[in-house]
């Protein structure tokens, strides 16, 4: 059974022309899910799993590492299919997300709870919420969190701009991360890679440096930054390596 407060912020999740419209979330959605923010991304057409709207920055630090780096609940959840629930990071085995491990270290987060967005064998995206305390989810908040997340799959999939095909990949929520492939295709033409080289070059530089790969991204659209071969940033007009 759903809270009341839950019961009152579905019907929202869905504009006067159908479209998705998440920023109620912000709010009710983390009150009723015990959260202090919320992230929900959705899976595009390459397989990669797409931020799509989050609550704050917290939340966009935290899917911009995973994205970096390639791990972390939200990776799990759209692979198995299975919800994530870590009621204490500082408990869960060093080799489960390695990379997340470390970076996540000077963030004030403490739990998370990812949830898939699916039905049956098609995956959708993932809905996770972050807590700045330790503490697992009440029984109230899990239900909530459950019956969001089924809320989320059945509005991306009805989505009047997703493709009917088969895959349903939702492709209707503005992406947050355009200028990540807007920069992969860049570094994709400078350095005659495929793009998923591209984007491992560009990941592996973001990483490197210490920097958001979004910012990174930026820096390589307006040519303050380009890559050689190595992945390694060229010296200012430099050519390739």
């Amino acid at each position: 059974m759903i809270s009341a407060l839950m019961a009152r912020t579905l019907p929202l999740l869905r504009s006067s022309d159908g479209t998705p419209d998440l920023t109620v979330l912000r709010g009710a959605g983390e009150r009723a899910l015990g959260a202090d923010c919320l992230a929900v991304s959705v899976l595009g057409s390459a397989g990669e799993r797409e931020l799509c709207w989050c609550s704050d920055d917290l939340a966009r630090t935290f899917d911009d590492l995973e994205f970096t780096l390639g791990e972390g609940p939200g990776h799990d959840v759209v692979t198995s299919g299975m919800s994530v629930l870590v009621p204490d990071l500082a408990r869960i085995h060093a080799d489960r997300w390695p990379g997340l491990t470390v970076e996540l270290g000077p963030l004030p987060v403490r739990a998370l709870f990812c949830f898939p967005l699916a039905v049956g064998a098609i995956q959708v995206g993932a809905l996770t919420t972050l807590r700045r305390t330790r503490g697992p989810l009440t029984g109230a908040q899990a239900d909530d969190a459950f019956v969001l997340a089924s809320a989320l799959t059945s509005l991306f999939l009805d989505c009047p701009d997703c493709p009917d095909d088969g895959t349903r990949t939702p492709t209707g929520p503005a992406l947050l991360r355009a200028v990540v492939h807007q920069a992969t295709g860049m570094v994709s033409v400078q350095l005659e890679v495929p793009l998923p080289v591209a984007l491992v070059r560009l990941r592996a530089y973001a990483f490197a440096s210490g920097r958001p790969i979004a910012d990174v991204s930026r820096d390589i659209l307006d040519r303050v930054v380009r890559l050689g071969d190595n992945g390694r940033e060229l010296p200012a007009g430099g050519e390739k390596e």
